[in-house]
Formats: structure tokens, C-alpha cells, sequence
């Protein structure tokens, strides 16, 4: 069976996807992948097994890249295509079956919306291939069986940014002295652009227990947090990668939806500010442009209290 699947070029919504491929491939022994995706998300399909082709989608002017996406795709015969895009490529591609994307239901999370679409319920938790090189480079970052507390302080627009000193306060008060991952290492992650985000989080950590892992390629960084005990970090591409490691995963939310949008998994858990979504988002001076944060609303008591309920739940799980 061949099948073309097409998913977004966000990282997060990409890896929110990442459990339908998963899904199919079990379905369907021996099935082989085209996948099509964004430039930022490319790297987590890398080791998909039943990879045939991994197609970047480079934006172009006037959508032409949809264009070279179907001069990509025409020459081969699908016997079915999954486009979470909803593009008119699925439509003038010869396939047995087609399933689009077309419609938006806010009022349940994106991963079962995508388990709608393929008629699947429970719908497919996300589901990262990673590859014996990125697992070999992440041993070698965190030693086997290290306690750490993984943070992501990044996100992709300032409203959705925990203030940076916020995060290195959870951060020691969780590793600290009597703190519920006591003696514990901090890695931080990021991309490389988001440095300068991330420094003061890094600067407030003790040197002998601080992991900087700013700028290591997504795969890399996916298997640090598959060897991490937590993770803990703002509502952003890391924190649905996080989730679908399997590590424990905390959400900070505050102008985005947790309900549409929080971390998917068994361990996975979100905390958001004592203001509402819509009370921050329909708010008379809300400027979508602005990158001042909207976290301020969320306290590290609130955020500390989140992270240990969340491990003692996993702790206690049978």
C-alpha cells in the first residue's frame, strides 16, 4: 500500500498528527510513506519506518508551492491520501481513497479531530520515530539515569512566553533542597534563535546541574526529553514533542486553548492562568501583534503545584 500524507508545517500540529502515521502503519504491514510537511517539522518524520519519500513544503508566492507539491505527487498512484491540509491537491491526484480535512471543530481537541477523520476512536495518541543516531546523541547529554527536569521557557509569540524568571524559580524550586525532583539536573531547550529567551533561565541555574540544550536538531532534542523524568514548558512545538516521547508532561496556557490544544498523552497534564482564553483574547486591549507576555496570570505557586500533582500521579499509576 502507498499512501501520501500530507500534515502541517507547524511543528506542533505536526507532531499532533505524528500518531495517525503510526496508526496506519500498524494497520497496514508494510505499508510505504510519502509525507509531505514545513521545513520546521521535516526532522521528526525522518525515521519514519516505511519511509519512501520525505517531501519538504517551502512557501512560496501565490500558494505555487501547492503546485510543486502536486508535480511531486502526480506521476505516482495512491492507494490512499490523508491531506490534514485540506488543500485541492488530494482532489487532482489519482488515489483509491481520499480523506481531507476540510472542517475545524474548536470545540474538541486537534488529535480528536484528526481521529474523526480517519474514523478512529480513541483517536491515535502522537507517536515519534526516532532514530538510533538521535538516542545516541541524546545518551551522551544525559547520563543513564539522571534525574532531570527538562523546561521549555521558549514560544513561538511572546504571549504565550512564561516570563523567563518565573520558569528558572519553578525550576530550582523543583531540583532544590526538599523540592519533588530534589538534586535534580535542568535542561533547557530551544532552538538556537531563541537563545537569547532561554539565557536568563540558564543563568539562574547551578552550573553542576545545568543541561544547555539550545539549538540541537528536533530529533536530538525529542530523545533528551524521552530520557528526562519531566518536562515542563510554555504551550509550544516542544511541548507536543515532549508529550509524544512519553515523558510527563506539564502545559503553561494562558492566550491559547488547553482544552484544543494541550499536551495528548497518558502522563500529560496543562495549568493555565487564572484568566480564561477568551477573557485574555477578547479583551478590549488585545493586540495579537504585541509580544508582551499574557502569562502573568499563571504563578509559580500555581505552576509548582501543577508539576508535583502530576508526578505523584505518575508515580502512583499501576
Amino acid at each position: 500500500m502507498k499512501i501520501l500524507f500530507i500534515t502541517a508545517t507547524r511543528i506542533g500540529d505536526a507532531v499532533l498528527s505524528s500518531g495517525l502515521v503510526a496508526h496506519l502503519a500498524a494497520q497496514h504491514p508494510g505499508v510505504r510513506f510519502t509525507i509531505a510537511c514545513g521545513a520546521p517539522a521535516a526532522p521528526l518524520f525522518e525515521a519514519v519506518p516505511g519511509l519512501d519519500r520525505l517531501i519538504v513544503i517551502e512557501k512560496k508566492s501565490f500558494h505555487s508551492h501547492w503546485l510543486s507539491l502536486w508535480a511531486a505527487c502526480i506521476g505516482n498512484r495512491w492507494d490512499r491520501i490523508y491531506d490534514l491540509r485540506g488543500s485541492m491537491l488530494a482532489r487532482l491526484i489519482w488515489a483509491g481513497e481520499r480523506h481531507i480535512g476540510n472542517y475545524r471543530d474548536d470545540s474538541i481537541h486537534r488529535v480528536e479531530e484528526l481521529g474523526r477523520l480517519i474514523g478512529v476512536s480513541p483517536p491515535p495518541t502522537p507517536m515519534l520515530s526516532l532514530s538510533d543516531e538521535a538516542r545516541e546523541a541524546a545518551a551522551g547529554l544525559i547520563l543513564e539515569g539522571l534525574p532531570v527536569l527538562a523546561i521549555g521557557p521558549t514560544a513561538n509569540w511572546g504571549g504565550k512566553q512564561w516570563p523567563a524568571d518565573r520558569f528558572a524559580a519553578l525550576a530550582l524550586r523543583s531540583t532544590g533542597a526538599g523540592g519533588l525532583l530534589g538534586g535534580a539536573s535542568v535542561a533547557v531547550l530551544g532552538a538556537e534563535p531563541e537563545r537569547e529567551m532561554a539565557q536568563p533561565v540558564l543563568d539562574a541555574l547551578p552550573a553542576e546541574r545545568r543541561i544547555d540544550l539550545i539549538g540541537r536538531s528536533l530529533p536530538v532534542a525529542a530523545a533528551c526529553i524521552e530520557r528526562s523524568t519531566l518536562y515542563v514548558g510554555n504551550d509550544s512545538g516542544l511541548m507536543h514533542i515532549a508529550a509524544a516521547t512519553g515523558t510527563p508532561t506539564l502545559g503553561l496556557f494562558g492566550p491559547s486553548p488547553e482544552t484544543r490544544y494541550g499536551p495528548w498523552g497518558a502522563h500529560c497534564a496543562s495549568v493555565r492562568t487564572d484568566e480564561g482564553f477568551k477573557e485574555l483574547v477578547l479583551s478590549p486591549d488585545f493586540d495579537h501583534l504585541s509580544q508582551k507576555t499574557l502569562m502573568m496570570g499563571l504563578s509559580v505557586d500555581k505552576a509548582y503545584e501543577a508539576l508535583a500533582n502530576l508526578y505523584t500521579s505518575v508515580k502512583n499509576a499501576p
